[in-house]
């Protein structure tokens, strides 16, 4: 099935802004994760006050799981932020990003009567970046421009030539 292009050139401006802006966002925080070896999701469980809060416990109070959750998070988005920027398997990545962002969301959301003792940006009600970036990553996948810039497209372009030349 082949992509056609058929985005004006503001609008695949646009969306390949939007597409390497919150790539480079998820890929700085799972770098910062990987580079600071005191780094744990134990911090942020914690603070679960919602939907989550039970899941959150679990995690909390089994070492081996939190490790593994850990370590599936900073890798999580390293590799999620790399297929946004690259244009890798970016469908997979931005719906395995914008899966994420609901678990964080779903744990910590900006509701009326919650408090959080990490500090957050600003004041919100029910609508935060990370909700914003979530749905951005929806709607990514569903204008996805990594099959007309990304390795995506080179990938499909050489096997296209494979092909060809059988």
């Amino acid at each position: 099935m082949k992509q056609e292009n058929t985005f004006t050139k503001l609008q695949l401006t646009s969306l390949l802004t939007l597409r390497f802006l919150v790539g480079w966002h998820i890929l700085y925080e799972g770098a910062a994760k990987a580079l600071n070896p005191q780094w744990s999701s134990v911090g942020f469980l914690e603070e679960s006050q919602w939907i989550m809060s039970g899941f959150a416990q679990w995690i909390i109070s089994n070492p081996n799981v939190l490790s593994v959750v850990d370590f599936l998070n900073t890798w999580g988005l390293i590799a999620i932020g790399l297929g946004l920027i690259l244009g890798l398997f970016f469908k997979v990545a931005a719906i395995a990003g914008s899966v994420l962002l609901i678990i964080y969301f779903l744990n910590s959301p900006p509701l009326i009567g919650t408090e959080y003792a990490i500090p957050t940006e600003g004041h919100t009600l029910i609508v935060d970046k990370t909700l914003i970036e979530a749905f951005s990553l929806i709607l990514l996948a569903l204008f996805s421009t990594s099959r007309i810039f990304g390795l995506d497209a080179l990938i499909s372009n050489l096997k296209k030539k494979g092909d060809v030349a059988k």
